[in-house]
């Protein structure tokens, strides 16, 4: 059965624990924390806030790159700047797109979307991490995997 409050699986049994104190459902969670609100607004937040920093990296790498400002945050010079602004702009799109996944996930009540896109994150922190700074992992990633392990717990 799905609560259509939650999109989540709720027990047969109308939410009620066994013995153990086990929802009899597949998922084998307390009954109080099967669509437990709290934990979805939780969830949803996390993805938010992911999304939010991809909105930022957008604006840093299309419309700021070549300002004092994004060249400080990127460190690079005016030189390096003016010759990589379309490869920014460009990588700041696709920041965009995923700050727009979430977004969209968020308000489709999609848990499903939101995963999917926090995967994108994951991976473009990790081989941002790999191929151009160690930071990233931290900043992009680290965010994203905590974000994805609420989401999979709503």
């Amino acid at each position: 059965l799905i609560d259509p409050a939650f999109g989540v699986p709720t027990s047969p049994s109308g939410g009620k624990e066994d013995e153990q104190g086990i929802c009899p459902s597949p998922h084998h969670l307390p009954c109080s924390r099967q669509g437990d609100p709290s934990m979805k607004l939780i969830a949803n937040i996390t993805a938010l806030i992911v999304a939010a920093l991809h909105l930022g990296f957008l604006a840093l790498e299309m419309f700021l790159w070549q300002e004092p400002a994004g060249m400080q945050v990127f460190g690079t010079t005016a030189e390096e700047a003016a010759s990589t602004a379309v490869l920014a702009a460009n990588q700041g799109l696709y920041n965009g797109f995923l700050a727009a996944g979430l977004i969209w996930g968020v308000v489709r009540n999609s848990k499903e979307f939101i995963l999917f896109f926090l995967a994108c994150v994951i991976a473009a922190g990790v081989y941002g991490s790999m191929t151009a700074s160690p930071t990233i992992l931290y900043v992009q990633a680290a965010p994203a995997v905590l974000a994805f392990l609420l989401n999979m717990r709503r």
